[in-house]
């Protein structure tokens, strides 16, 4: 697995679900493959229990990395019913519905054939996209999930694989919508591929499910307003055009920040003001124009 793959979408407290180390001081170790934390934010995510041990040994996170890898590729987790276990083993997933949706929906189908489709880390596409870690996509089905209920409708910013979009209109159903857009059209052309040989594909036949060539950054209004809405990449602010496009009793699930990022989930009451929180700390790529995307950032 490579540092590459891993730096974009990395969720960090997933790290506490592995690592028994800390430490005191701003941690520089390449694990943490460049992103440096402060004693206060690393202690929130890291198992504090090795503190005194690590202070007097060699640091360890590699080498629990490495075991790590191997369960992550071992024969266990070759097959798509057995990565949702692994997430529902961490309590990633947490309700049937998600569980169900993301066993429908094979993650082999989505991502290119010379990478592990099973592993729990981000993938590369093309064009300087990557298809999100799975554990990333439970975590943003599970905060969106009361949003995606039969016949509600749903936004997905930056499609990529098309992946995520599958599993939003496998949970809205045949009533619902579920829209995509992507402003790489060889990617929009892949992802409608990827979904003709999914579960997903009737419901791509009889358009609840539809994805275009567009700039996410201004949603998609011709099937606004929306209940559910996911950014599959990182703002500097939250753009004005998909809060306009989110249905009054919707919500958002959004990276926001530069380097140091945060995934928000944006709520907007039935009064139409809106309320942001923080759910945790990740790395994404940019938001950004198809050139700059093209020319990497």
């Amino acid at each position: 697995m490579s540092i590459v793959n891993l730096r974009s979408h990395l969720s960090v407290p997933r790290l506490s679900s592995f690592l028994s180390c800390s430490c005191s001081r701003s941690h520089s170790h390449p694990f943490f493959f460049g992103l440096r934390f402060s004693r206060r934010s690393l202690s929130q995510f890291l198992s504090a229990r090795c503190l005194d041990e690590c202070s007097r040994k060699r640091h360890r996170p590699v080498q629990l990395f490495v075991r790590m890898e191997q369960f992550w590729t071992s024969g266990s987790m070759d097959k798509n019913k057995a990565l949702v276990e692994y997430l529902q083993q961490y309590n990633i997933i947490k309700s049937d519905k998600v569980a169900e949706t993301m066993q429908t929906i094979d993650r082999a189908l989505f991502v290119p054939k010379e990478n592990p489709p099973y592993l729990d880390s981000p993938m590369p596409i093309g064009y300087n996209a990557t298809i999100s870690a799975p554990h990333m996509h439970a975590t943003c089905l599970e905060l969106l999930k009361d949003h995606l209920q039969p016949g509600m409708r749903a936004l997905d910013v930056g499609s990529g694989s098309g992946y995520l979009t599958a599993c939003f209109v496998m949970m809205i159903g045949p009533q619902g919508r579920a829209v995509g857009i992507e402003h790489i059209p060889e990617l929009v052309a892949a992802s409608i591929q990827n979904v003709q040989r999914s579960a997903a594909k009737s419901l791509l036949e009889n358009n609840s499910l539809s994805f275009h060539v567009a700039d996410g950054r201004h949603g998609w209004k011709e099937e606004a307003p929306y209940d559910a809405i996911h950014v599959g990449a990182a703002a500097t602010e939250i753009p004005k055009d998909l809060i306009e496009q989110l249905k009054p009793g919707g919500r958002m699930v959004i990276p926001v920040g530069h380097f140091f990022q945060d995934l928000q989930v944006v709520d907007k009451k039935l009064d139409g003001s809106v309320s942001s929180r923080d759910v945790t700390s990740v790395r994404y790529v940019p938001l950004t124009s198809r050139p700059a995307q093209l020319q990497g950032y």
